[in-house]
């Protein structure tokens, strides 16, 4: 098979013609039809993430080996079944949810692999979807995407996914409420579609780039601010009468968290999401002051996928943009993405 592998990290991923995998015991081989290109890959890439403070949680020290093939946002056809894996038929078209556990502990079991402890992320810790054909470790991850083009399901995985999931710990947001999303990128932008199918509240989206803002605006944002130029913070807190409700950062620096809970009213609460990295310090009395909360929301469950997939099929959540590209161009890629030059969702096809 080919596939595009890290050979070092940080390094330009290199095209290498693997052995094709052969599916035994439950596991399911897929020819893979779309990957998405996700901003965590870039970390990945590094072979990293940025705790602050100079700290570091390496891909290395989670038993990560290199060569490594990235890609956690898959879709494709069932090409090979393991003599175990019921349920599914060869030619049958499925989106992979990639975040995988152990797959034998009681949290796996009940569909909240996120939980465990033994992670076995496709893309991030075992081989993903930068390539031709991906193996599966069991039927109960691959979903049924019928009625959904490819190359936008396969971002349901996860930057779909992911917002839906942080959307649903917004908590009960009423007409009256704003929600500040913070992060216009590939997930912020499906948060903007996914809220306006879960809730009434007014949304409000921050960015620095005035091309993500204009997205944003085009996605039904009512209103987009840029939280880095003077005075965003007070502009906000007046334009919302003492501030959003709930704001959920797709971005996870320290400008755009300080930003969020400048703003936030009291009695809101704050969800972090996003992965760029570092530290801040924060006031403690802040948080009973401002009877606040803060949350961290990973990515989500299986059945909020299903759950997710279900909104696509009712028309219920517009398409974010798509841009699809050879699988030959991931670096190229993954260097847009870093530049900050893919407004929506890049999707390679092999």
């Amino acid at each position: 098979m080919r596939s595009f592998q890290i050979p070092a990290w940080g390094e330009p991923l290199v095209e290498r013609q693997l052995p094709t995998p052969q599916p035994a015991g439950s596991e399911v081989l897929l020819k893979v039809d779309a990957c998405g290109v996700c901003h965590s890959d870039l970390h990945i890439w590094d072979g990293y993430f940025d705790l602050g403070d100079g700290k570091r949680a390496t891909l290395e020290s989670r038993g990560v080996d290199l060569p490594f093939t990235m890609g956690h946002e898959i879709v494709g056809e069932v090409v090979a079944v393991g003599p175990d894996a019921d349920g599914v038929a060869i030619g049958d078209q499925r989106v992979a949810y990639p975040w995988i556990g152990c797959g034998e502990c009681h949290l796996c079991l009940a569909g909240n692999d996120i939980f465990c402890t033994a992670a076995n992320y496709l893309g991030t810790r075992v081989h993903g979807g930068y390539s031709d054909h991906v193996l599966v470790p069991h039927p109960r991850y691959l979903l049924d995407y019928e009625g959904i083009p490819a190359a936008l399901a396969c971002t349901y995985a996860c930057s779909g996914l992911t917002a839906y999931s942080a959307l649903l710990k917004a908590g009960d947001l009423t007409a009256d409420d704003h929600l500040l999303i913070v992060g216009a990128g590939g997930v912020g932008l499906s948060a903007v579609h996914i809220a306006k199918a879960l809730t009434p509240a007014t949304i409000i989206v921050a960015d620095i780039d005035p091309d993500k803002r204009a997205a944003a605006a085009a996605a039904g944002a009512a209103l987009t601010i840029d939280n880095s130029a003077p005075g965003a913070v007070k502009s906000l807190l007046k334009t919302t009468r003492g501030g959003p409700r709930t704001s959920i950062d797709f971005v996870g620096a320290p400008p755009t968290t300080k930003f969020a809970i400048s703003t936030l009213a009291k009695g809101g609460t704050h969800v972090i999401v996003g992965l760029f990295g570092g530290a801040l310090p924060l006031s403690l009395p802040l948080f009973p002051f401002k009877l606040m909360t803060v949350k961290g929301s990973f990515t989500g469950t299986i059945d909020e996928l299903r759950a997710l997939m279900a909104l696509a099929r009712e028309g219920r959540i517009p398409a974010i943009p798509i841009e699809r590209r050879a699988l030959d161009r991931a670096n190229e890629t993954l260097e847009d993405l870093k530049a900050g030059r893919i407004v929506g969702r890049a999707v390679l096809i092999p």
